[in-house]
């Protein structure tokens, strides 16, 4: 048993690097990890027999002879789906398992649907955006508006989609998929995305607020997303800071913003408009939110100490022109600190591409991946060359 230990890790170690670094000959493998050259090839064919590993076109080799061969994992040996539920729209992704996107869709949420129907639409949704690679599917990862309980995953706190917070949802939801689903908070997942390929993929310690119809929260230590035990975790919107206890998510969300410019005799159909609006008499409503927003940037830099923030979101796209303002504000009230505020990079498919890492991840470790490595993959330029405008821009009715 002692014996089966090392091997295990040793196993994980070359799949990393490989899902990391590849394609990457078998000589790398084992200068970058410190394996012995016959560990490393025991390993790697061990991996091709199962089918896990392809060997691609061969390198030069500094001396005469043949050119050695790189591997690199299989990855039309299975597919992932990440699905990003919110109160407006449906986003998901589909992706093999080099994390490479194959298709996309951006749907309407129907919103009206109570639980058992809003499943039942949403798995069919998923088995036809998967399509052909439907019997290659390995995991879906869901994001959902609410807080999550890991240990059982009961739902709450979703008050823009209450119906995913009935237990019905989630079991009916697996029932018709047929398989396991892997659900977590959207601002978590949207933070995992940026974590592995966009705005924090440098940083070790990360907080991302997604500001839209709510405000959500992700928090990321070492790499590895913090939920807590209720899920809660970052979830400074619920302060009761503003006028007689108003919590600072009514004052940052959407809702709350169209509120008090109506008060003001301003009509807008979209939050995103008033910051963009050049009408003076918007000044004190701006400010307001920018006030409340500050607030929450400097609890999460007291409480985590994050290299980096990033701000999602719907409203979030309005805020870019203030964030230079906001990081300078930030640093005077917390002289110490050196997090950065930045807009999220992967824009509205940050929750999507991050529950695409979390499907990832679970499908990972069954091939045998240790924990502790989960945190450096998928590889991090997975998304190179691939033009994420047009991949969300396929968008059905």
């Amino acid at each position: 048993m002692e014996a089966r230990a090392p091997r295990r890790a040793n196993r994980s170690t070359v799949l990393a690097h490989v899902l990391t670094r590849g394609p990457v000959t078998r000589t790398a493998i084992g200068q970058e990890t410190d394996l012995s050259p016959a560990t490393v090839s025991r390993i790697v064919e061990q991996l091709l027999d199962e089918g896990l590993l392809v060997e691609t076109d061969g390198t030069p080799t500094a001396t005469r002879g043949r050119r050695a061969t790189r591997v690199a994992i299989a990855a039309g040996r299975g597919v992932v789906c990440g699905v990003d539920v919110g109160g407006s729209n449906v986003r998901m992704v589909v992706a093999d398992l080099a994390a490479t996107p194959l298709v996309s869709r951006t749907v309407p949420t129907p919103a009206q649907y109570d639980a058992p129907r809003l499943a039942q639409w949403l798995a069919d949704l998923i088995r036809q955006t998967v399509g052909d690679h439907l019997d290659r599917l390995d995991c879906v990862a869901v994001g959902l508006p609410g807080a999550v309980r890991e240990h059982d995953r009961a739902v709450s706190n979703a008050p823009n989609l209450p119906q995913v917070e009935d237990p019905e949802f989630l079991r009916l939801l697996e029932k018709r998929l047929a398989t396991g689903v892997e659900v977590d908070n959207d601002s978590n997942y949207a933070l995992l995305g940026e974590l592995r390929f966009g705005a924090a993929r440098n940083a070790q310690t990360a907080v991302m607020f997604t500001i839209g119809a709510g405000l959500g929260a992700g928090v990321a230590i070492d790499r590895r997303l913090f939920r807590g035990r209720s899920g809660m975790v970052g979830e400074f919107g619920h302060l009761p800071a503003g006028p007689l206890g108003t919590s600072l998510e009514q004052i940052i969300s959407g809702p709350g913003i169209l509120a008090r410019a109506r008060d003001l005799g301003l009509p807008f159909d979209n939050p995103a408009d008033v910051f963009r609006s050049t009408d003076s008499r918007l000044v004190p409503v701006k400010q307001y939110v920018e006030q409340a927003l500050l607030i929450i940037l400097t609890a999460a830099v007291v409480a985590y100490e994050p290299e980096v923030i990033v701000l999602g979101g719907g409203i979030s796209h309005a805020l870019k022109p203030d964030l230079g303002w906001l990081g300078g504000r930030l640093r005077e009230i917390v002289p110490v600190t050196a997090a950065a505020v930045q807009s999220a990079e992967l824009g509205d498919l940050s929750g999507a591409l991050g529950a695409v890492v979390a499907a990832l991840h679970t499908a990972y470790g069954r091939l045998g991946l240790a924990e502790p490595d989960l945190a450096h993959v998928p590889q991090p330029d997975a998304l190179a060359g691939c033009d994420l405008h047009a991949l969300s821009a396929n968008a059905i009715a």
